[in-house]
């Protein structure tokens, strides 16, 4: 296996690294003092656009090259660079990636369901943005989130719409997005076969209610809440179009495909959260005189040395995705052990920092409240065991 990085890939990652010393990590703090995400129209915004974010990777057949073909410093031309370009922005603060413009996840179902006229419709926008946007994915329901194959969202055809029903929650970005790709099922009995994805557009009727849910951590990004009543979807915006089902179970591993690919990349978040516990831990260890302690030296090298091993393992999920080769297996792996090894990381930093880590004031504090949503979003860790053990046993997961 070679891990290796384009030149510009090397590129982006330092750009990433100088944007997230000055700006990210300090907008992520500003963010988690305030208990509450920057507004749209806050300036961090309008200069990480002038940076190139909020971009999309998608471009038009034959496109001429304007000047605008490379793809957001934060979006890499491999895997394997995404991996690396996710650890090194969650190293500065994850919320704050979250929440920076762009298609976001929403971007992954339309790349790889979408009719070349739907990319061009919804991904457009995102190619030359002149003000930040956003895109949004919504797949969690308030009935649950592991269970996807059980979504309860209904979809029903009346002529040439679809009228959308249920509730959807903890989506990222889409009280404020342009769009957001909703997931539902035509009939709950029909399981994975059932599903359909929609891309619902910002002032659609009967999509609504938007609610920004608190959370101990991560504060920097919106988790929305919302309900759709009544909402009706124009057929065109039917992910894929009709052809696009009639594949068994096409709706389901469209979304399926969207986890795999995104799993390595959230571990290597994980990992970042880790990474800059830990090296906030080793400076108060040497501003204190804690250096020369064998037990916390001992207990921080065992923590690294974690870290390390779950980012190899999101290297090979991503290694394999970048080689078209299946990679269920590792995307699992790495998203069951980059959590844990990360929340160990943060927990010593906390029992470093003593009693005042009590106080709420230091980013070790706010890092462990931030790492714990990396074992729940795209997939628990619980969830990602059960795929694995289900493939040691041979049955189909």
């Amino acid at each position: 296996m070679d891990f290796s990085i384009s030149a510009d890939d090397q590129a982006r990652l330092q750009t990433l690294r100088r944007l997230g010393r000055d700006e990210m990590r300090p907008a992520g703090w500003r963010a988690d003092r305030a208990g509450a995400p920057l507004p749209v129209d806050d300036p961090f915004f309008v200069r990480m656009l002038a940076e190139g974010f909020g971009r999309t990777r998608w471009r038009a057949a034959g496109a001429a090259p304007d000047g605008t073909d490379a793809p957001a410093p934060n979006k890499a031309g491999s895997a394997v660079a995404q991996v690396l370009l996710a650890e090194e922005g969650a190293y500065w603060d994850r919320g704050i990636g979250v929440a920076l413009p762009g298609p976001g996840l929403g971007e992954p179902p339309i790349l790889s369901m979408g009719t070349p006229e739907q990319k061009q419709r919804f991904l457009s926008p995102f190619v030359n943005p002149r003000r930040p946007i956003w895109g949004a994915f919504a797949m969690t329901e308030p009935s649950g989130g592991s269970d996807v194959a059980n979504i309860k969202t209904r979809a029903r055809r009346d002529g040439d719409h679809w009228v959308l029903d249920g509730a959807k929650s903890f989506s990222g970005n889409s009280g404020r997005a342009e769009w957001t790709v909703v997931f539902a099922t035509i009939d709950p009995a029909l399981g994975r076969a059932g599903h359909r994805a929609f891309v619902v557009e910002r002032g659609t009727p009967g999509f609504g209610d938007f609610r920004i849910e608190k959370k101990m951590g991560l504060k920097a990004y919106e988790s929305t809440s919302f309900f759709l009543s009544g909402c009706r979807v124009p057929a065109a915006n039917l992910l894929g179009g009709e052809a696009y089902y009639e594949q068994r179970s096409g709706g389901f591993k469209g979304a399926m495909n969207t986890f795999n690919a995104g799993r390595p990349a959230i571990a290597g978040m994980a990992v970042g959260i880790g990474r800059a516990a830990l090296d906030e831990a080793a400076a108060f260890m040497q501003a204190r005189g804690l250096a020369s302690d064998l037990r916390l030296r001992d207990r921080l090298e065992r923590s690294r040395r974690k870290l390390k091993a779950a980012l190899l393992m999101a290297l090979r999920a991503a290694w394999l995705a970048d080689r078209r080769q299946p990679n269920m297996l590792e995307a699992s792996a790495s998203k069951a052990l980059a959590p844990p090894a990360a929340f160990e990381a943060t927990s010593f930093a906390m029992e470093v920092l003593g009693l005042a880590g009590g106080r709420g004031d230091h980013l070790i504090e706010k890092l462990f409240r931030d790492v714990k949503a990396l074992d729940i979003v795209e997939g628990t860790g619980q969830i990602q065991r059960v795929v694995m053990a289900r493939h040691l046993v041979g049955l189909p997961n």
